[in-house]
């Protein structure tokens, strides 16, 4: 047991050692930062570096921008890529085999060789710096489907066919009962 213990502390320090030497970075002067050899403590603390992240960059906007663009995509593919699992896994029509293999093989394509035609379609729509231009590629994404479609697939169909047959229309089954 205490073999064991004593393992895991070493590979939680191993794996806690990078966030530490951040933390610890934070605090140094920036003659202890590019100080060689590097040490892991500072020589002398101070709160300097702090204060130099709002005076020196737009850091609060900076994290405005992470949080829409973040909370953008979050939402627009949640919507998106719920709608497409929801027909795949709940609608029969002609094609839908067809339509998931095309889902599932779009995510061997590397997203590199994506890159330079996504670029040119942002650019072409005047969407450069603008936060358009960085959520909408990433509005719909195969995995995301294809996950939603495994999660959907899962649920008893009889909690559909009861919402139906209280009245609820497709969209408000998807709305109330599977998405939920």
């Amino acid at each position: 047991g205490w073999l064991l213990f004593a393992a895991l502390v070493v590979v939680a320090a191993f794996t806690l050692l990078p966030i530490a030497i951040v933390v610890f970075t934070a605090f140094k002067s920036v003659a202890d930062v590019n100080s060689f050899p590097p040490t892991l403590l500072p020589t002398e603390w101070t709160l300097a570096n702090f204060g130099r992240i709002f005076e020196e960059l737009p850091f609060a906007r900076l994290v405005l921008n992470s949080f829409l663009f973040a909370g953008g995509v979050t939402v627009v593919a949640l919507a998106f890529d719920s709608l497409a699992a929801y027909v795949l896994a709940r609608i029969d029509f002609r094609g839908s085999r067809l339509l998931l293999l095309a889902i599932i093989a779009s995510l061997m394509i590397p997203f590199q060789a994506t890159l330079v035609p996504v670029y040119q379609l942002v650019a072409d729509l005047g969407w450069i710096d603008s936060f358009a231009g960085l959520i909408a590629p990433r509005a719909a994404d195969a995995f995301g489907i294809f996950f939603l479609r495994q999660f959907f697939l899962s649920l008893p169909r009889d909690l559909d066919s009861a919402a139906r047959i209280d009245g609820a229309s497709e969209f408000r089954v998807f709305r109330s009962i599977v998405l939920p």
